[in-house]
Parts: C-alpha cells; sequence; structure tokens
C-alpha cells in the first residue's frame, strides 16, 4: 500500500493525471471523475480534496487529488498529515509556479517523499529541459534533504494518456512508468498491524 496525494498549481494537468489513472487503471472513464463537487464542475477545479485507489501490480495506492488554486491552501495543508508522499506535477510550458512553491514546501516540511511528473511535454511550447532545472532549484531552495532531492522525474500528456520515465525514447503509451514510480519512490506506511487502531481526525 501507498498513501500519497498530487499536488499542483491550477492549470497543470493533476485532475487529468487523476482521470488518465482511473482510466488506465479500469476504475472510471468519466472525464473529471472526482469534481463531483457543484460549484467544481461548474468552475472547472478542484475545491475539495478527494480520495481514490487505483491498484498496480499487487499493489494498493491510496491517491487524493487536492486543490491547485491558492484560495484553497488550507485544504492542502491538511491533507500533507495523511499521507507518506507526494506527486508533484508541473507545466513544461509555465515551470513552477507560486502554488507550486507553496505545496512543495508544505510537502517537504512534512517529510514527505517526492515524485515529480512534468506534464504536457507534448506542447509545442514546453521546454522541459528548463522546467526541470527550476524544479531542482525550487527543492534546494526549499531546502529539501538528501532522501527528497533524490526524487524520480516522469514525463507526462496526461491528456493524451501517456506518462514515461524516459523523454527521448520512452514508449508514449499508458502509465505504467508512472504507477511503478509511485511504488518505487513513496514509502510503505509505518504502521504496527498487531497494534490498536488509530485514527486521525483531521
Amino acid at each position: 500500500m501507498r498513501n500519497l496525494a498530487i499536488i499542483a498549481h491550477v492549470d497543470h494537468g493533476k485532475t487529468t493525471l487523476v482521470d488518465c489513472l482511473l482510466k488506465q487503471t479500469g476504475i472510471s472513464a468519466d472525464e473529471r471523475a472526482m469534481d463531483s463537487n457543484d460549484l467544481e464542475q461548474e468552475r472547472g477545479i478542484t475545491i475539495l480534496s478527494k480520495c481514490t485507489s487505483v491498484a498496480h501490480k499487487g499493489h494498493k495506492l491510496n491517491i487524493v487529488d487536492t486543490p491547485g488554486h491558492q484560495d484553497f491552501g488550507g485544504e492542502v495543508e491538511r491533507i500533507m498529515t495523511m499521507v507518506d508522499g507526494v506527486c508533484l506535477v508541473v507545466c513544461a510550458t509555465e515551470g513552477p509556479m507560486p502554488q507550486t512553491k507553496f505545496v512543495l514546501s508544505k510537502a517537504l516540511a512534512q517529510g514527505l517523499k517526492p515524485i515529480v511528473v512534468i506534464n504536457k511535454v507534448d506542447r509545442p511550447t514546453q521546454r522541459t529541459e528548463e522546467v526541470e532545472n527550476e524544479i531542482f532549484d525550487l527543492f534546494c531552495n526549499l531546502e529539501a534533504n538528501d532522501e527528497q532531492l533524490d526524487y524520480p522525474v516522469i514525463y507526462a500528456a496526461a491528456r493524451d494518456g501517456w506518462a514515461t520515465a524516459d523523454f527521448e525514447n520512452g514508449k508514449r503509451e499508458g502509465v505504467d512508468d508512472l504507477l511503478q514510480g509511485m511504488i518505487d519512490s513513496i514509502p510503505v506506511p509505518d504502521v504496527d498491524v498487531t497494534g490498536d487502531l488509530k485514527m486521525l481526525i483531521n
């Protein structure tokens, strides 16, 4: 089992990536499946965090989709206490934005292990290599520890349904690399399965 949150600046493709994961693991083929709130559907943004689960090669991944808009930053902070890692999604054109810095700072402060997805790499305006360097600089500026700096990078076009660990030569079909990256990078929950029941109320 892995527990992780997907975090990003608004419009960097976070919810589209979640849709992609749900579709390719057979959970749901609906667009914006997680944004079920009427206001979310009307405005086209995520307002409330929501959890879903997908399975990959015998592993269960509990994924929390979080808001990307700065007005709902408190919702993201709340989720950081409930997961063991984060998937940071960054647009290959815009690069790290103010909300990227905010959500990443909260994740790093909690000691969470990250995996980075550079999304929209299929666009003519993409500047993937520059953005990758900007992300690393952001991690350094936020004083990430050595373990957090050793993050994997996945290159994706969530709208087209693919994510690969090899930008130059990787197969641009499916999201197996992303799912496997989550399994390999996000730690297993540190729990005592023989102990008493514990519950986090947040």
